[in-house]
This record gives C-alpha cells, structure tokens and sequence, in this order.
C-alpha cells in the first residue's frame, strides 16, 4: 500500500481520493525552490492548488521533507520549499541521499514521475520537462526526465521542453524511449515560452477526453511507460520565438564563460532569461503554468471517469 514506507508517505487526501477513484494531480517542488523568484513560487503553488480544487480534483505536491518522500505537501510545507535558504534540487537519482540527509529536498520532473507513480498518480502537471542540452551530442548532457518518462506510465502535462534544450534531439530520444508526445489541440511542439518550436507532432488530442482515450489504450496493452501531453502556453503570455533565441544565446553564453555545469545550469538560465526579458519570462511561466494545471485537471477527470467504466 503505498505510504506503508517510513519512507514515503501519501498523505490521507490523495490516498483516499486515489482509493475512491477521484481524480488527483501530481506537481513537482523544484518549480518552488529553483525555477521561480520569489514572491512568484509561493504565490504560484497556491494559484496551481486553487486551480485544481476549483475543478474537484486533489493536488499532490511532492517532496523530500525530514527523510520522507510526501506526497500530498500542505501549505506551510510548500511555504518552506519556498523560503529555505538551502533546497537540494532532487532528481531520482538524488533521492536516497536526500532522504539519507534528513533534509528538504525539491523533486524534478524526474523524481516527481517516479513517486508519483509510485503512489498511483497518473497525471502530473509541470511547466516544461528537461530533454537534450544543446552540445548534449558532444557532452552527453540528457536529462533524466526522459528515461523516467519511459518508465512509469504517468502522463506529463507541461508546455513542451524547456526552450534552452536542443527540442529536435528532444524529440527523437522520446521517440527513441517509445514516449509518445501528444500535441494538445495543437499539431506542433510548443517550446515553453513560445506556442511553436517549427516541429510537428505526429498525435493530437483536440480535448481531455481525447488524450484520456490514447493514453488508456497504450496502458490497456500493458506498456509501463508515459507520455507527454503537450499545451502550448496561453497566446495572450506567448514570447517571440526569435526574441527568446536572442536572450537563449547570450544567457549560453554566460555559463560557458562560467564554466557552470550539471543540475545549476538550467536555474542559471532561468534567471538570465528573467532578467534579460525584463520578468516577461517568469510572467510566461506563470501563465503556462496555470493552463497546464487546468488541462491537467481535465485529463485527470476524463481518466478518472474511463476508469470508473472498466
């Protein structure tokens, strides 16, 4: 029974609503501790709960708090995620020596699809997955969300990659992993900030229930892995595609001349691109943030009710 762990604990409102069948969504801590300036991360974390209880549907915060995974954070939780002064950035790979430490702990999109499959979540709402660095053909720099993805069948909805990553190579090691990326009432990637990246998906789902069909059929088959649901950002808080590239350069620039490497580069890039747009960037994060979380909620509850069929 998940929670059973000392390790990892689901707290009572996600586990019931999971046992009773109700639609529940999973959202990552790291947006809180490395990708949004404060007053925005904490502001944000309560816009994505209220989001999601609006549409009836549970949130599952999740994190590494005192040697525990939980699942199901409250408020004054997040709020510490949100003022530490110190929050170890927590990919899977990091979990057990978080956990080991005793510390606060901010799980990744690959962390967060790890535990929340572990505990039975099948959608999880994000703002942009990790991919391929650019250089990553040279450096091997390939984030571990995309093996994650293969391997728990959880549906990330976000807005495509992070706009800084190599999007084509992106895509082909999804492909490659056999995760399929379904554009949502889209037919092209969306690149974060901007509402196109220039590549064509292959599958769209024009609404939830679409996309609950498609991923109910891959999981009917008994394929473990997940999938991508991808949501271009709302068009009213959509960058310039040139203009982010502009930004993108000069800020790549930066942590070359810095010699910064590893997990610090995307939250060093995340800050350049604040500050080079001005904070249009961190606005656009926001904004796709929230739409995601209201797609998110819609595809839960479409999932909920075909399970509710079988």
């Amino acid at each position: 029974m998940p929670g059973g762990d000392k390790r990892f604990e689901v707290r009572p409102a996600v586990a019931e609503a999971l046992a009773e069948g109700r639609p529940v969504v999973a959202l990552e801590t790291t947006v809180i501790a490395h990708g949004l300036p404060a007053p925005h991360n904490l502001e944000t974390a309560r816009r994505l709960d209220a989001c999601l209880r609006a549409a009836a549907v549970v949130p599952a915060p999740i994190g590494v708090l005192d040697g525990r995974v939980v699942v199901g954070l409250d408020a004054k939780e997040l709020a510490r995620f949100a003022d530490a002064p110190e929050v170890m950035k927590v990919g899977r790979r990091d979990l057990g020596p978080c956990l080991a430490g005793g510390g606060l702990g901010a799980t990744t999109v690959s962390a967060t699809l790890y535990c929340a499959a572990r505990a039975g979540i099948a959608v999880f709402a994000t703002g942009g997955i990790g991919g391929v660095h650019r250089g990553g053909g040279d450096s091997l720099d390939v984030s571990a969300d995309l093996v994650e993805l293969a391997r728990h069948p959880v549906a990330v909805v976000c807005a495509g990659a992070k706009a800084i990553l190599d999007l084509p190579r992106t895509l082909e090691v999804l492909e490659t992993q056999g995760v399929p990326v379904i554009g949502y009432g889209s037919d092209h990637f969306p690149a974060f900030y901007c509402r196109e990246s220039g590549l064509t998906l292959d599958t769209r789902a024009d609404d939830a229930a679409a996309a609950a069909a498609i991923l109910r059929a891959q999981w009917d088959l008994g394929m473990t892995g997940g999938a991508v649901v991808a949501v271009p950002p709302p068009a009213e808080a959509a960058l310039d595609p040139a203009t982010v590239e502009a930004w993108i350069g000069a800020a790549l620039a930066e942590v070359e001349a810095a010699g910064i490497r590893g997990k610090a580069v995307t939250p060093f890039l995340l800050r350049r691109l604040d500050a080079a747009s001005g904070g249009r960037t961190v606005a656009a994060n926001v904004a796709l943030l929230e739409n995601n979380a209201r797609v998110a909620a819609e595809l839960a509850a479409a999932l909920a009710g075909v399970l509710s069929r079988r």
